[in-house]
């Protein structure tokens, strides 16, 4: 693994060479470290209407772009949640800022997971946003629909904002075909987290939709494997999950407008600035 970073002078952020990655982050505000992560097929500018709620009160966001999204190029290795997961790894220790808050919405939340997973001591507590911990939970048309994402469909969607971002900010344009290439195949890939998610070390805040492209009763399932919607909560919080886990159902969203939605940054802020204990 080999860790550098770099500024470009053709962008506002910074540069890290991380696993074979020359990965593109930004940072906004300062204070405890919080680690943002987008959405699939997007970038960190999604995130552009809460950054700053997110950065304010104390909180310096890092805001990095995931392999072959944004501004950072694709390399030869498929679309993975564990790499991805270890990029970010890589990352905090490369700036010496763990343990950090880590929020993850849709790709990003999964990411988040992995690197909560495999690299607990990195992470102090966890947002996870509108992520299923099993292909199984996902709506049988939406997965249907997930099943079109190839490089064929790229030719039908140059006229779409999610092109026209990616267009103005990746390092190769031409990638796109490629990068839904391997998106398609990482969703096509059947998985279940469930002993994952029950063996989470650190305190995790599972966050979905009212609408979302699972029902809300996974989330509930999620939150049950958390030791969560088992007993009363109790005067004092005493019935609460033991390891300070918590649930949110964001009333009036989707999967498409939770990362961007105001009321998503004021709950993962409550969460992670909450008292310890």
């Amino acid at each position: 693994m080999t860790s550098a970073w770099t500024t470009d002078a053709r962008c506002t952020g910074q540069y890290a060479d991380v696993n074979g990655l020359h990965l593109y982050y930004e940072t906004h505000g300062s204070g405890r470290p919080l680690v943002l992560l987008h959405g699939g097929l997007g970038s960190g500018e999604m995130f552009g209407p809460v950054i700053g709620m997110l950065a304010s009160g104390g909180h310096q966001v890092i805001l990095p772009d995931l392999q072959g999204h944004g501004r950072t190029a694709d390399i030869d290795r498929p679309i993975s949640l564990p790499a991805m997961g270890d990029d970010i790894a890589a990352l905090i220790r490369l700036l010496g800022v763990g343990p950090v808050d880590v929020v993850g919405y849709s790709l990003g939340g999964g990411v988040g997971f992995q690197l909560a997973v495999r690299h607990p001591e990195l992470v102090r507590r966890l947002v996870m946003a509108s992520a299923n911990i099993k292909r199984s939970a996902i709506y049988p048309e939406m997965l249907a629909q997930q099943e079109m994402v190839s490089g064929a469909a790229a030719p039908a969607l140059k006229d779409t904002p999610m092109f026209q971002t990616y267009e103005r900010l990746a390092p190769r344009p031409e990638d796109f075909p490629r990068l839904l290439d391997k998106m398609g195949a990482s969703m096509a890939q059947d998985f279940d987290y469930t002993e994952q998610v029950r063996g989470l070390q650190v305190p995790t805040l599972f966050v979905a939709a009212d609408a979302d492209m699972f029902p809300v009763s996974h989330a509930a399932e999620v939150f049950a494997l958390l030791d969560g919607g088992q007993r009363d909560g109790g005067w004092m919080g005493e019935g609460r999950p033991k390891g300070g886990h918590a649930l949110a159902i964001l009333p009036g969203q989707q999967h498409y407008t939770v990362g961007s939605s105001p009321l998503f940054a004021e709950v993962a802020l409550a969460f992670i600035d909450a008292p310890e204990g």
